[in-house]
């Protein structure tokens, strides 16, 4: 019979030994030491399955240092010798969410064009039947980018001008930006809440976040109209694009670019080595743009949620 449960922290060596050899983003023993001291992992939220004393699936459940539950999970996967390996990771995520409250998050890391190799493939969707299983059916595809010095920095084309802003000039503006919006979460959370709580929610989700509020510009002509905006932001781990977008009348004349690379020079000039970004696979202008400002396309992630109202 397999049992499922939270380890202790006298068992953190029965998790650390544990090595995913699919060909899928997983968290390795220093990683997970390391932001288990950060308060990012916690024996709490790190879930086991295992027949006697035999541990045969892990979860790794993520969340803020400061947070009283976790918010994503990481790493997920079970010895193929159980047999039905869906059935019993379905099991582990259903086991952790009875504890955790919702929303959680569950993103499969695997290469661009994981779809046409067969091992990549296999180890995609069994993970993926399993989330779906146990309730993570809302589903997004994205493609991570990055950004690195040798890439190059992207000048500056000057017909727009960028510049600080009150909470409530950018409130507006993402009001503005929401509408008609090509990005998945945006476009639900709009369906689900209108476009002024989903504004709302976004705007507060970038203030929290661990980028500082001092980097943020609204875009505009030399006309003073605004264009959009510009939200370099963070990661625990880099800093990253945050959010950018152009309001409706302003769309289709290439302004997406010139705000792309403040965000870009921005973090250049504060010395960053390394600037991370996501799309949507199905916001195609969007991924066309990171392309033309250099940065690299370096994995896909198929996000699964359980937060059907974003």
């Amino acid at each position: 019979m397999i049992s499922y449960r939270a380890i202790v922290p006298a068992e953190l060596d029965r998790v650390t030994e544990w090595v995913v050899t699919e060909p899928v983003g997983w968290i390795a023993a220093d990683r997970y030491l390391a932001e288990l001291a950060e308060n990012m992992y916690r024996p709490e939220w790190t879930w086991i399955a295992e027949v006697g004393d035999r541990v045969v699936g892990r979860a790794l459940w993520w969340g803020p240092r400061d947070s009283a539950y976790p918010v994503a999970l990481d790493c997920l996967d079970v010895d193929p010798a159980v047999g039905e390996r869906t059935e019993v990771a379905a099991e582990l995520i259903r086991a952790a969410l009875a504890v955790f409250p919702r929303p959680v998050q569950y993103a499969i890391k695997a290469a661009g064009g994981w779809r046409d190799d067969p091992a990549t493939s296999a180890a995609v969707e069994w993970r993926r039947a399993a989330a779906h299983a146990a309730g993570l059916t809302g589903e997004v595809e994205r493609l991570q980018f990055e950004w690195a010095p040798a890439d190059g920095v992207p000048p500056a084309a000057g017909a727009l001008r960028f510049a600080e802003a009150s909470d409530e000039e950018f409130l507006a503006v993402f009001t503005r930006i929401a509408e008609g919006s090509l990005d998945f979460h945006t476009r639900t959370s709009v369906a689900a809440k209108g476009v002024d709580a989903a504004a709302r929610e976004e705007m507060d989700f970038y203030l929290g976040a661990p980028g500082k509020r001092e980097w943020w510009r609204i875009a505009c002509t030399h006309e003073g109209e605004v264009a959009g905006m510009a939200i370099p932001s963070a990661t625990p781990y880099s800093v990253n694009v945050g959010y950018l977008g152009v309001v409706p009348e302003f769309r289709g004349r290439g302004y997406v670019d010139e705000i792309l690379a403040e965000i870009t020079r921005m973090h250049a000039a504060n010395g960053e080595s390394r600037i991370t970004a996501t799309t949507d696979v199905g916001n195609a202008p969007m991924a066309a743009a990171f392309l033309r400002a250099g940065y690299r396309n370096t994995e896909i992630r198929i996000n699964l949620s359980n937060d059907f109202q974003s």
